[in-house]
């Protein structure tokens, strides 16, 4: 009765492990996190932060006439890629407000999951180099 009990248990276990989709190459996430993270991009993103995060065509750097500073790209070509996930996920849900932008917080409108799979989406844009820097900077 025990070893049929511990054959099941493996037999289950390995099933799951099995079923997991894979990691993109490389990557913390896998490709139905970045298509998850596109749609939400698209629908709460995009306006601010341009299609396929490459930001709008003000410098990011320079600020507004109010003093506060434009949305960056988030593609891997300005700073995003210096912070570690938690900061990144710090600010999706916080807002950019306390750092001197305009976006809003996203803690009563997306989950975790959701959050991650921005996150995800936004660093598939990253090339490879960049991801491998964020990736030593940050772990």
């Amino acid at each position: 009765m025990l070893l049929g009990s511990i054959i099941l248990l493996i037999v289950i276990t390995s099933c799951s492990e099995t079923s997991k989709e894979p990691k993109v190459s490389g990557r913390w996430y896998t490709e139905s996190q970045v298509s998850k993270g596109q749609t939400l991009f698209d629908v709460n993103c995009v306006s601010c932060h341009g299609v396929k995060a490459r930001g709008t065509v003000r410098n990011w750097k320079e600020p507004l006439e109010d003093g506060s500073y434009p949305p960056p790209p988030l593609n891997g070509t300005a700073h995003t890629w210096h912070h570690p996930k938690k900061s990144l996920v710090h600010t999706i849900n916080n807002g950019g407000i306390a750092i001197g932008g305009k976006m809003p917080e996203f803690k009563d409108q997306l989950n975790n999951e959701q959050v991650d799979a921005l996150i995800a989406y936004i660093q598939s844009l990253w090339p490879d180099e960049i991801y491998e820097a964020w990736e030593s900077r940050n772990n």
